[in-house]
């Protein structure tokens, strides 16, 4: 077994008729050898590194080249389990339901309700515990909702991988593997149980993540290691969750789930919490000063209303009521809920977010740096364009379906038999076949460059069954390497016996004009080719060449049938009659963008966002798909970024547009130099060599159709589709997700701003707090809490997609926000405490004067939370009527409210009273105050910024 490392390495051989007599080590039927395997040895316990391959296979009862039974899998399961490693134990859903008792706002409801009671006010202890309840309840359910949304990302990140089961290979599940399956992998694959090598090809695996080894380790089937040997030292056997980084291996699985190395550590991977995202903590630090300022304002309260004589109680139930409504205890936990929820949402887009604080960094990002095949294109080679004598024709349609037309360079149609004549070659040397569903959607079996031929020739007219069919091939030169074309033979007219023998060959331009010595002029009749023939078809090559397309030749010989037919119809070395050619066409081919992300380009220049095309592909290539996508900038290649020092790269890479024929170093450098310009970059990736960068980018972005399990596990975010538009549709989404909690907190804080300012300002004036501690439950639990749930899921502003990224840096709370935040706080406490006072000195009654104070803060509410969508924009703007469910929770508050002041019972529990018209005018004066105060502070702030705009 003394292979080199570049061979093979298959520790022992199997005739593909011996499976029994492997297994057993004797000669005997399948019947004896059923009857013979041993079920398998306790799995834990077996020093599988000590042992050679097939004594591995014997004690795993397994033939590596047929692998298991489907009936074997199925038992095997029953006793071994699922391959999965145990989580830790889920906290029981009573104690989720008792977290929601452990904050602080719960703290202070909780201590105003034995107040109450100590009191005397049975009424009010007993509302405010059943309030606790049933917030722990939406609490519970929001928290229910967003771990859900989390849990159904994790399951469409399900893994999968191939093995061999009843001597077929076949792609299954990863927890369905089990002890004695034969598992297949490759680079990029991330090994799913630990396992016995039985083939190693040029095998190389990273088991950092088990033993912290930085450096690949090089893997051989016959490596023996003693039982007590290191992890790191066993080179026959591979670990669940390590990855494969260069060669193939075929593994016999034999240990999975608990009882692999990784199951040993496994309740060390589950000690550590997910840490919170930044935005979590500039909001938990935020909640956390208002509660103070709460604090401190209800204190002030309480110490002032005892100055002024005040009985105790009350004194106490106005400070209890300004610490309700003053602390935004839910902010933290709205994030969190929104976040999760916003990434369920981007599932659905095709875009599987795998952290919550890359949401926040996509609103962030700067610069997109994509791959060029199958994400900014189909994937799907296209012929774009036919040269024939000069003469250029267009074919529309993309991808592999065959619905399209050629015309000439004026857009008129072409004579269809000589269109025929021209891509005959294509449909009859080619294998390829492209077949269509009932939905129309075209899919190919062969290679992609031939599909492209084939689908031109179907545009021509071509049926291509029938003309296979009808004209079978005699005889074939495969395509080489080395001559760089393909020829098939066929009869002109099968049903003539003595019909001419039809020579079709398809190879590079530049192969077959060596060969060809007529051509199909513009005109399509035939001319001999001479020099000057040889150049201008040349340049036609040129011609689409320079367009990035790649340029097949086609081109055909009638030669007569007796004197290329042997007696039996076959063909002696027809390598010797692809001479003294046709030219009928060259073909330009190309894997054309995807139209929607020339789409997505555009608009991710609105939105400042610079894209830029890292490809392996040729520069002229990539140049050409470039320009034709919009992507500025000029284009490089690997070359030209080798002769770069980093600060050269750092100040050029603004101006390039395009990096191709790219190494993964390349692409790492690229990454380095935007971030040094401050750029907040993701990055795609679909290779094993391409994580990272992945890693080393602000997001990377893996490709979940073409994408290894290392890019996939690297990247934060996988697209489904592999779709460019994909990524700027989740941009989009970040940036929606984070005005969205910007609203909450401009509309939570207004709110607190308003309370405070409200029951403050009434003990500074020696006035009763204006609201009773229920009153400012249902301002917290139905004037705020419904509506704050519909900006969280707000749709996207108009405007989203033309403002300039998020800053990376950006505080939540700016200057400027928390100027507006405390003026609207203002005017609506100064404006409820006005007519609080205003009712007193008309005469009305403390009752009155409360009833009209309380239905005018949620009146103002509900202003606010309009005001709270947008900090610039008027609400007097067709944007104000967007959310329907908005609009439908804000008509549900306003009846509940009017029901709070005229229903009996209602009015028992808050203490209010019955409002006249008037009144209610009266009280609609507080939101017109705050409408008009709001508006004024938005104009100023137009202002301001079309004059920034201007400068």
């Amino acid at each position: 077994m003394g292979e080199t490392s570049g061979r093979i390495k298959r520790a022992c051989v199997i005739p593909a008729n011996s499976r029994w007599r492997y297994m057993t080590g004797v000669s005997m039927s399948p019947e004896t050898a059923s009857a013979s395997v041993s079920t398998p040895a306790p799995i834990e316990r077996v020093p599988w590194s000590t042992m050679r391959p097939d004594a591995v296979a014997r004690e795993l009862g397994v033939d590596p080249l047929v692998g298991l039974t489907t009936e074997e899998v199925a038992a095997r399961v029953e006793r071994h389990g699922l391959n999965r490693l145990t989580s830790p134990p889920a906290r029981p859903r009573w104690k989720l339901f008792l977290d929601q008792f452990r904050a602080g706002i719960v703290y202070v409801l909780f201590g105003a309700s034995v107040l109450a009671g100590a009191l005397g006010d049975v009424k009010d202890a007993v509302v405010i515990l059943v309030v606790l309840v049933i917030n722990a309840i939406l609490g519970f359910a929001q928290e229910a909702r967003a771990s859900n949304a989390l849990a159904a990302l994790e399951r469409m990140l399900v893994t999968r991988v191939r093995v061999r089961r009843d001597g077929e290979v076949v792609e299954c599940v990863t927890e369905d593997l089990v002890p004695g399956d034969v598992v297949l992998l490759e680079a990029g694959d991330r090994v799913p149980a630990d396992g016995r090598l039985f083939l190693a090809a040029n095998l190389s695996i990273d088991e950092a993540s088990l033993t912290g080894e930085s450096v690949p380790v090089d893997k051989h089937a016959e490596s023996l290691a003693p039982a007590d040997s290191p992890l790191g030292d066993r080179h026959g056997m591979v670990f669940m969750n390590t990855t494969v980084v260069r060669g193939r291996a075929e593994v016999m699985i034999s240990s999975t789930g608990m009882q692999t190395e990784m199951g040993r550590v496994a309740d060390l991977l589950n000690e550590s919490d997910t840490p919170s995202t930044p935005l979590q903590r500039q909001l938990d630090g935020l909640s956390k000063r208002l509660a103070l300022i709460a604090g401190g304002a209800a204190v002030l309260v309480f110490t002032l209303q005892i100055l002024q004589g005040q009985p105790f109680a009350e004194a106490a139930v106005g400070a209890v009521a300004l610490a309700i409504a003053a602390i935004p205890e839910g902010l933290p936990a709205v994030v969190t809920v929104t976040l999760a929820i916003g990434i369920s949402q981007m599932a659905k887009k095709n875009a599987i977010v795998k952290r919550l604080h890359s949401v926040e960094t996509l609103g962030s990002t700067t610069v997109i740096c994509s791959d060029k095949t199958g994400t900014l294109t189909l994937n799907q080679m296209t012929a774009r364009e036919v040269m024939q004598g000069g003469a250029a024709w267009s074919l529309s349609g993309e991808g592999y379906s065959p619905v399209g037309e050629i015309t000439d360079a004026n857009g008129s149609g072409i004579d269809g038999d000589r269109t025929v004549s021209a891509l005959l070659a294509a449909a009859l040397c080619s294998d390829a076949v492209v077949r269509v569903d009932d939905d129309g959607v075209a899919s190919i079996v062969g290679d992609p460059t031939e599909a492209a031929l084939v689908v031109a020739a179907s545009k021509s007219g071509i049926d291509i069954a029938a003309t296979r069919s009808k004209q079978v091939r005699l005889a074939e030169v495969p395509f080489d390497s080395t001559t760089k074309f393909m020829s098939t033979f066929h009869r002109v007219d099968p049903a003539d016996p003595d019909s001419d023998v039809l020579v079709c060959v398809k190879g590079a331009p530049d192969v077959l004009l060596a060969r060809v010595t007529s051509f199909v002029d513009s005109d399509g009749a035939v001319q001999v080719l001479d020099e000057t023939g040889r150049i201008a078809r040349q340049a036609d090559n040129d011609h689409l060449a320079s367009k990035g397309m790649r340029v097949l030749a086609l081109a055909t010989r009638r030669l007569p049938a007796g004197e290329i037919l042997n007696h039996d119809g076959s063909i002696t070395d027809p390598e010797n009659w692809i001479h003294e050619l046709r030219l009928d066409a060259l073909v330009g081919i190309v894997d054309p963008p995807r139209s929607e992300a020339r789409d997505a380009i555009r608009l991710c220049r609105v939105a400042g966002v610079s894209v830029k095309m890292i490809t392996g592909d040729h520069a002229v290539t990539a140049g050409a798909i470039a320009a034709e996508l919009g992507i500025d900038g000029r284009v490089v290649t690997g070359d030209d970024l080798d002769q770069m020092s980093d600060e050269e790269l750092a100040a050029q890479i603004d101006s390039i547009g395009v990096c191709a024929r790219v190494s993964p170093e390349h692409k790492v450098r690229v990454v380095e130099a935007l971030q040094s310009n401050k750029h907040v970059v993701a990055m795609t990736g679909d290779g094993v060599n391409d994580a990272a960068a992945l890693r080393r980018a602000d997001i990377g972005v893996a490709m979940g159709i073409t994408g290894t399990e290392v890019t996939k596990e690297a990247g934060d975010m996988v697209l489904t589709d592999d779709n460019f538009a994909t990524i700027v549709g989740a941009v989009e989404r970040g940036r929606t997700i984070y005005d969205n909690i910007l609203k909450f907190v401009r509309f939570q804080l207004a709110t607190s701003m308003g309370a405070i300012s409200t029951i403050l300002g009434a003990s500074l004036l020696n006035q009763p707090v204006p609201f009773s501690p229920l009153q400012v439950l249902w301002v917290n639990l139905i004037a705020d809490g419904p509506p704050a749930i519909t900006l969280g899921v707000d749709a996207p502003a108009s405007d989203i997609m033309t403002r300039p990224p998020i800053r990376s840096d950006a505080q939540i709370l700016t200057k400027a926000r928390l100027s507006q935040v405390l003026f609207q706080g203002v005017v609506m406490g100064v404006a409820t405490l006005g007519l609080f006072i205003w009712a007193h000195s008309v005469g009305h009654s403390e009752v009155l004067a409360s009833t009209m104070a309380f239905t005018a803060f949620v009146l103002a509410q509900l202003v606010n939370v309009f005001n709270a969508r947008s900090e610039t924009q008027s609400l007097f703007s067709m944007y104000t009527f967007t959310n329907k469910m908005l609009l439908g929770v804000v008509f549900g508050v306003t009846l509940l409210q009017v029901a709070a002041t005229t229903w009996a019972p209602f009015e028992s529990l808050f203490g209010t009273t019955d409002l006249t018209l008037v009144q209610w005018g009266q009280c609609l004066l507080v939101p017109l105050v705050l409408l008009v105060g709001a508006e004024c502070w938005k104009f100023v702030a137009r202002r301001k910024q079309a004059t920034r705009f201007e400068q």
